[in-house]
């Protein structure tokens, strides 16, 4: 994802929970950082950021999804790290989400699955 301001997208994504593992600092499209969840074996997210380019236009990207165990628990641990998450909405039973905007306006969804589902979307879910 292009950002504008790397170090406010950083602090941003950092009390979202995001690590930074590793960066890239010259390519041709700006600098690269690498970040990851705690607990996912892969880098999920690189933030992109070139002074000279800030971001014009974040349609390219619908909205991100992250899970997580507590909605409740990490919507209040992200308002005591400056992040405000909107109004959870219950989608069915143990089924709730909620959504926050990055400083680029980018959408992420927070998504709590209900107790016993696997981690992730799965065909079962669209049966």
């Amino acid at each position: 994802m292009r950002v504008t301001d790397l170090d406010r997208s950083l602090a941003f994504y950092n009390a979202v929970g995001y690590a930074k593992v590793g960066a890239v600092p010259e390519t041709a499209f700006g600098s690269l950082t690498m970040l990851q969840l705690p607990g996912d074996p892969f880098i999920s997210l690189e933030l992109v950021h070139d002074p000279a380019r800030p971001v014009a236009d974040i349609g390219a990207v619908n909205h991100l999804v992250i899970q997580v165990e507590d909605l409740g628990a990490t919507i209040a641990d992200l308002a005591t790290r400056g992040v405000m998450a909107e109004p959870p909405a219950d989608l069915g039973p143990g089924m709730r989400t909620a959504w926050l905007t990055d400083p680029d306006g980018y959408r992420l969804e927070l998504v709590q699955w209900p107790t016993g589902h696997p981690a992730g979307m799965t065909a079962a879910d669209f049966a």
